[in-house]
């Protein structure tokens, strides 16, 4: 489901971008004489930072670093086992899922992610195998980030943090808080770094399939940035965002347009 999410988000995105580069462009005087206007996003005011990180990451850090090493992964270690990996450090995530299942009174959303660590931590032996999944149990992929917009909290700034790509204020909180967890708190050092390099791996390996959109984008900055905000938006409100509200149209009008036409 997570990984479906964003590849809608990233098609919406697409869309817009096209739409963008359709328009017609504007007579070369006109272009001269008009005044130059810069566009603001509220949601990113320290953008001048954030581009030069994202830079980094992207140019530098992801194309000589991780996308190297992921391609390596990928050749080395047998599908099957890196599945198997994923479950072990999604596994660890359930009791945080579960709680904030709880703090956002989804009682069924917490319960099934409570089953699902039992079930995967038992018959999925520590979580190698997804066995919840096979008998029903789906992923509900809830965290404190989450938790603070049903709450009321607001995203914060953006924030485009070097080698973790991008967050805003509300949900990097989410993460912090989400690690005092059991069992994510009990994690030493070593174990810690290992969860997140799985994560990480697993993240690039899933958007090597979007390379080709993300590069042929007009401006990937942005690009990710509203590919970001639109997969937060679907997490939470669990993939069903409220739709904006469609304009009034007076059908009088409308008729007379078309009678214009003829």
């Amino acid at each position: 489901m997570r990984l479906s999410l964003f590849k809608l988000a990233l098609v919406l995105i697409v869309s817009v971008l096209v739409g963008c580069a359709s328009k017609p462009a504007q007579p070369a005087q006109e272009a001269n004489n008009a005044p130059q206007q810069r566009y603001v996003d509220n949601r990113d005011p320290l953008e001048t930072i954030n581009r030069p990180f994202w830079d980094f990451n992207y140019d530098i850090l992801d194309r000589y670093f991780l996308r190297p090493v992921t391609v390596g992964y990928m050749a080395v270690v047998p599908k099957p086992a890196r599945k198997s990996l994923v479950n072990v450090a999604s596994n660890l995530n359930e009791p945080a899922s579960f709680l904030n299942g709880a703090l956002q009174a989804k009682p069924q959303s917490a319960a099934i992610s409570a089953g699902r660590f039992l079930v995967n931590s038992t018959l999925g032996i520590f979580g190698l195998f997804d066995v919840a999944t096979k008998i029903g149990l789906v992923e509900q992929d809830e965290d404190f980030g989450q938790t603070l917009a049903v709450w009321g909290a607001g995203n914060g700034p953006y924030l485009m943090l070097p080698a973790l790509g991008p967050t805003t204020v509300r949900d990097t909180t989410g993460k912090v808080v989400d690690n005092l967890y059991f069992p994510l708190a009990l994690l030493n050092a070593p174990l810690t770094i290992a969860r997140g390099a799985i994560a990480a791996l697993d993240g690039r390996e899933k958007l090597m399939s979007m390379e080709n959109m993300l590069d042929e984008s007009l401006d990937p900055y942005a690009f990710i940035k509203e590919s970001y905000f639109q997969y937060q938006q679907f997490k939470v409100f669990d993939g069903n965002p409220p739709q904006p509200p469609e304009p009034d149209i007076d059908e009088d009008v409308f008729d007379d347009l078309l009678d214009d036409l003829d």
